[in-house]
């Protein structure tokens, strides 16, 4: 009879096979199953606004450490507000991660956000979207960033396991500019995607050493990683933590110096980047940037499937998915135009594999390579 060793080995390792194999279409499911939710809300609003909200969507779930997810939420929202910021929420009271709008510098870090009363205490002990009056913020916020100029804010709480691990802050800051529906959206989405990369992130990898550390507690199938537990805020003396791998390692304080294991599983049919010979750094950025290329096309793929069917049949697949395919490249080549990845020409071949069925003739004479 196999012993209780023997026997989490198997269990570790099938919990790995299954979440690499179904991770990439829980990517595909979230996007859908969200924006089936909120669409009704977004008030007739044009093709063109939800094809946005999908490629922001999009940028969140291509994030391949928590850190990344993270800053693309800010990223995503800033887009659709005029200033946004995240504070972690710890033991009752919420600090300042990064916000976007708040002028130079890292205004928002370590910021002692006020959840005792107001949006911050409704968003916090009734986990929902809290709007209303920038009146009810903390007045110590608003007295060192000043009111929006419409007077109106929001705070979005980011769900993990039934509890609120942070708070999203949105104004309209200067311009006035928020999109309420986009902004829950976003965070709705983002809070769904840390749940799936923190349970993906604590099944141990296939080929990995199953010996653990000394010091280091395996963790059970059921546990979940907290995405903000490298956070330490200034002006909180919390009890010291027993030492563990993730408190000794790295220097740096807070989630800025905390970079967490990648999130996002490369499809197995995709073929993996040539990175064998490259240095570890370099090879990651090859990764990641193959990653991101099968994210951006997969969803060109999964909201256009009867444009793609009749290009692929009429082999002029360019043209019908032009504006799409131009916008993802270039959302690619901001991205990783300029990094170690640029020669790999990840967008293009993924295009031509996924799309096009690897015959790049499908693709019409307008295409370009």
């Amino acid at each position: 009879m196999a012993d209780g060793t023997g026997i989490k080995k198997i269990i570790e390792r099938v919990v790995s096979q299954v979440l690499e194999s179904h991770v990439p279409r829980l990517q595909d499911e979230l996007v859908q199953r969200v924006l089936q939710e909120v669409e009704p809300r977004l008030g007739g609003g044009s093709e063109g606004s939800s094809t946005e909200l999908l490629r922001a969507v999009a940028l969140i779930h291509a994030g391949t450490t928590q850190r990344e997810i993270l800053r693309a939420l800010l990223d995503s929202s800033a887009q659709y507000c005029g200033r946004v910021a995240l504070f972690v929420v710890k033991s009752g009271t919420a600090t300042g991660w990064q916000g976007r709008g708040f002028g130079e510098g890292d205004a928002i870090k370590d910021f002692p956000f006020d959840v005792s009363s107001g949006l911050g205490a409704r968003a916090l002990q009734d986990r929902t979207v809290a709007t209303g009056k920038a009146s009810e913020v903390d007045s110590r916020f608003l007295e060192q960033f000043r009111n929006p100029a419409n007077d109106q804010a929001m705070v979005l709480p980011l769900m993990l396991k039934d509890k609120v691990a942070a708070l999203v802050y949105a104004d309209g800051g200067s311009t006035g500019k928020m999109d309420p529906v986009a902004l829950e959206l976003l965070a709705v989405s983002t809070s769904a995607w840390l749940e799936v990369a923190s349970l993906r992130k604590q099944a141990p990898r296939e080929g990995a050493p199953e010996s653990v550390p000394a010091g280091e507690a395996a963790a059970a199938p059921s546990s979940f990683v907290d995405p903000f537990a490298g956070h330490k805020p200034h002006h909180v003396t919390p009890p010291p933590p027993p030492p563990t791998a993730e408190a000794t390692s790295g220097s740096g304080s807070g989630a800025e110096a905390a970079e967490e294991a990648p999130v996002v599983a490369t499809s197995t049919a995709v073929a993996p980047a040539p990175t064998a010979t490259l240095p570890p750094e370099e090879a990651e950025t090859h990764r990641k940037a193959q990653r991101f290329a099968k994210l951006l096309v997969d969803e060109i793929k999964l909201y256009n499937q009867a444009k793609v069917a009749e290009g692929r049949k009429h082999k002029d697949l360019y043209d019908r998915l032009k504006e799409d395919l131009d916008k993802s490249r270039a959302t690619y080549q901001r991205r990783y135009g300029n990094t170690a990845a640029a020669s790999g020409d990840y967008f293009n071949s993924e295009v031509v594999r996924s799309l096009a069925g690897d015959d790049p003739s499908v693709m019409g004479a307008n295409f370009r390579r």
